[in-house]
This record gives structure tokens, sequence and C-alpha cells, in this order.
């Protein structure tokens, strides 16, 4: 087993997994050999039963029609697009987008009035995203290369953020949420579906580098997650597990019982507007 806390090296790990992935030089496997967040290999599909796995994260056959060819690639924890509550003319930023999958639904809700970015810290993952735009007609989608604790994003300039299950592979969750807070509009929204530590994960869990591409081991406790958010500058801040929850984490990892000790979780928030402010959100 690898282990380490370093945070280059986690993400040095991250990075190459999704790549390798994206290029697809590697199938999508269970967590506990090395995988993503994705349910175990398929004999029927040959990898990991992308649009089954889409269905139990909460998508509907309308939206697994909808979108371009190879943009749905299994992985998530839940259907961030789902909790928020887009409207046409809206600007959209997807933190970790993959393939496209989520902007490509997202891009659907706002309209051609409307703008959606997506950004990926995986070269191979952005290349993909971009040839799926293009075969999708979609123009009012762009996917930009950045890590999401830097956004190339200027501020106060997105409506609503979305992610599905990204940021609990970022060593350090604060640098994302206070860069999510401040490309954000006032009155800007977070809807994000991630997986959070229902209680402590046990040491040799949190510095085990297959987990961590596992979408378990950089799971964040509750408590923490909700003072990382109100310390960023977020208010109306809800954390609370998917409805499946069980089944959903089950799908990746259930030989080792996971699911008593992580939740995939629903957290939306928002950005104060007006003169309620918290000293790091005045733009």
């Amino acid at each position: 087993m690898n282990t380490t806390n370093d945070p280059d090296t986690i993400r040095t790990a991250v990075r190459e997994r999704y790549g390798e992935i994206a290029s697809g030089t590697k199938p999508l496997v269970a967590a506990s050999t090395g995988g993503t967040c994705c349910s175990p290999a398929s004999p029927q599909t040959g990898c990991c039963g992308a649009d089954s796995q889409a269905r139990t994260l909460g998508y509907s056959e309308a939206d697994l029609a909808a979108v371009p060819e190879g943009s749905n690639l299994g992985l998530g924890c839940g259907n961030p697009v789902a909790i928020a509550s887009l409207q046409p003319g809206q600007t959209v930023l997807d933190l970790g987008s993959g393939a496209g999958f989520d902007a490509f639904l997202a891009a659907r809700a706002v309209g051609t009035t409307g703008h959606v970015i997506g950004v990926d810290m995986t070269p191979e993952m952005v290349t993909k995203a971009r040839a799926n735009a293009k075969k999708g007609g979609y123009r009012h989608v762009e996917f930009r290369l950045g890590e999401i604790e830097a956004l190339p994003v200027a501020d106060a300039t997105i409506d609503v953020i979305i992610s599905n299950c990204v940021i609990n592979l970022c060593p350090d969750k604060r640098p994302v949420y206070r860069e999510a807070f401040r490309v954000l509009r006032a009155g800007g929204r977070l809807a994000v579906s991630d997986v959070v530590a229902r209680q402590e994960l046990p040491e040799e869990v949190k510095r085990d580098l297959a987990l961590h591409s596992g979408c378990l081991a950089g799971a964040t406790l509750k408590s923490e997650l909700e003072a990382i958010l109100k310390e960023a500058g977020f208010t109306d801040i809800v954390i609370r597990p998917k409805g499946n929850t069980d089944e959903v984490i089950g799908s990746w990892e259930s030989k080792r019982g996971f699911e008593s000790k992580i939740f995939a979780a629903e957290v939306t928030a928002t950005k104060p507007s007006g003169d309620c402010c918290a000293d790091s959100c005045c733009q």
C-alpha cells in the first residue's frame, strides 16, 4: 500500500490517475484497488458501468441521452445540477469538470443566453471535455486548465458553482472554498456533491493514496466543513446526506464498510449580498 500525507504527492497521484482515465490507458475499477469515484468493474460494460452508476447518483434517462457520448465517465457521488436551481442566463462554474458531463447538463439549464465554465487540473480531461463540447455543439461552454485552489476565473463573475465529488480530492479544502467565494457574485450560490466524513477517519486511511483517488481518504468531517465554509464567508450552509448515500458509497467500496464512516453529501451555501459581509467577502 502506497501511503503519504504530502499534499504535492497526493495531488500528483490524483492528477495522474484521472489523466489515465481520460486517455483510456486504465479502466475504472473499485476504489480499494486504486480506482476512483465509481462502481466496481462490470463484466457487461468492461469498466465502470457509467450509465448505471449515473442512475444511482440521481441522473435521469433524459440527462444521459442529452450529453455528448464520452462525457459521462461514471464518476461522482451525486447530481449537483439537480440541487443548483439553475436559471436561464446564469453563469455557472464547474469545479473539477472532468469530461464535461455536469457542465453540459448545466448548459441545458442556463440556455444559450447563459455561460458555463469548467475547470480541471488534468490536461487529458480538459482535452476530452473540449472535444465533447465541439462534438455536441456547446458554444456557450468552455473548459479551462487550472487548479480549483487557484481558479483561472475573475472576481465576482459567477452566479452558481457546482462540483461533483472533486473537492474531497484536494489536500486542503480551505483555499478551494476561499476561491469559490471570491469568484461568486454577491448572492451567488454553491451547490456541491461531495464525500463528507461522519467520524474522524483512521490515520492509515488518510495516508492511503489509492483511497485518496477513490474519494474516500480526503473526506472532511461535517463539523470541520461547516467551519471552513463559514470561515470563507458563506452563509445559509446546508450539509445533508444524499437520500441513497449508503447505496452510492457501497457501490464503490462495499467490502470496507465505509458507509458507517462517510456519506455522499449535498452541500449548499450562499455568498451574502448587500452589506452583510465577512471580512473576506466584500468585493
